[in-house]
């Protein structure tokens, strides 16, 4: 068993896993040693939500500053950083899958479960983190969904519904936007095709199930745009580039609420994943990075997050915290992805199976779209 699931078993079981070697946080007094911090996280309006949520009391309670740098995810650029010896990125926002394969390889840091702080009413933290946010390499910090969304005032006649739908070349033409990798499209593309989620990952672990995936992405290929950052699917649908796109919940929203677009959520088939925090290996800023993982895994940071983005805390306690959009007073929890009538018919992501087989899947889906 990896060892990152066996500290989800133990979360799972109300109890945090014993301490391990991970380095130990001193909280004595202020970090001086570079004076601030380099965190990396994936931009536009989701980093503006972070910087609101928390990093702004971090550094008022801290005196340490964060630099914030952007990127796209993955692990190619922590991976070169830690074998060059030349770390300068101290705290990653990274998809779990990639905190477990990073974890394996050495490139990020341990995390001792006596790092994360209580609740706001003295919930213990290993009962107080939903059931797999938590690995031994990461801090899970948020939920958030991979949906699709269309332009209400771009797309004629009746609205799209299901995630077959999406698939629908003859009832809604028109091009698509999708992520250039294939994370959540074979998962839509299967779900699209009538294959039951409980199935989803089962049948990507055949050769039939992947063809069937990749038969069913060739039907609407020729339309599809493909995009990298998630700032782009509100601007590919604002241009009226394509009539609907897949996007992350939280930048749909942002554009409804914050741009007044006439952005529309459709909910069916929306694959759910866990954000989490790393610190890389090797950090010279390692106690500055320590203290912000600290501080980012409490509730209220969560819910300063989820006050600015439609993203749900990774703590029972920071979801009770959520109310309504700090800048427009929308209520929040209709558009939460954690919210039960958004979660009809969702899909959990399936860390462990995208950490076998991601360098597979991406060398498949490559070849696929050079085709």
């Amino acid at each position: 068993m990896r060892a990152a699931a066996v500290a989800v078993a133990a979360l799972l079981a109300g109890c945090a896993p014993e301490a391990g070697d991970g380095p130990e946080l001193d909280s004595s007094g202020p970090d001086t040693n570079e004076g601030a911090i380099t965190v990396v996280s994936f931009g536009g309006s989701y980093a503006r939500a972070c910087v609101l949520g928390y990093h702004e009391s971090f550094t008022a309670e801290t005196g340490i500053q964060v630099n914030l740098e952007d990127y796209n995810g993955g692990l190619a650029q922590i991976r070169a950083q830690v074998e060059a010896g030349a770390v300068h990125w101290d705290v990653v926002d990274l998809g779990v899958a990639d905190t477990v394969t990073g974890c394996d390889e050495g490139v990020l840091e341990l995390i001792e479960p006596e790092l994360l702080p209580p609740g706001p009413n003295g919930e213990a933290a290993a009962d107080d983190f939903l059931p797999e946010t938590n690995t031994e390499c990461g801090v899970g910090t948020l939920l958030y969904s991979t949906i699709y969304a269309y332009n209400a005032e771009t797309l004629p006649g009746p609205a799209p519904t299901t995630i077959a739908d999406f698939f629908d070349l003859e009832r809604f033409p028109g091009r698509r936007g999708m992520q250039r990798k294939p994370e959540a499209n074979l998962e839509f593309a299967l779900m699209a095709d009538g294959v039951p989620k409980e199935r989803i990952y089962e049948l990507l672990g055949t050769a039939k199930g992947l063809d069937r995936a990749f038969e069913k992405l060739d039907t609407i290929k020729d339309e599809v745009v493909w995009w990298e950052a998630g700032a782009q699917p509100p601007q590919l649908l604002a241009d009226g580039e394509v009539i609907m796109s897949t996007a992350w919940n939280g930048r749909i929203f942002n554009a409804q609420v914050l741009e007044s677009q006439p952005f529309v959520i459709v909910w069916d088939g929306q694959i759910m994943d866990r954000g989490q925090l790393v610190v890389v290996a090797g950090t010279p800023n390692l106690q500055g990075a320590l203290r912000f993982m600290r501080h980012a895994a409490r509730a209220e940071s969560m819910a300063g997050v989820g006050k600015y983005i439609a993203y749900s805390p990774a703590r029972r306690s920071g979801q009770a915290l959520i109310d309504r959009h700090a800048e427009t007073g929308t209520d929040m929890w209709p558009h939460m992805p954690t919210n039960p009538a958004n979660m009809k018919n969702f899909l959990m992501s399936d860390w462990e199976w995208w950490a076998d087989h991601r360098d597979e899947m991406q060398e498949r889906f490559a070849a696929w779209l050079a085709r």
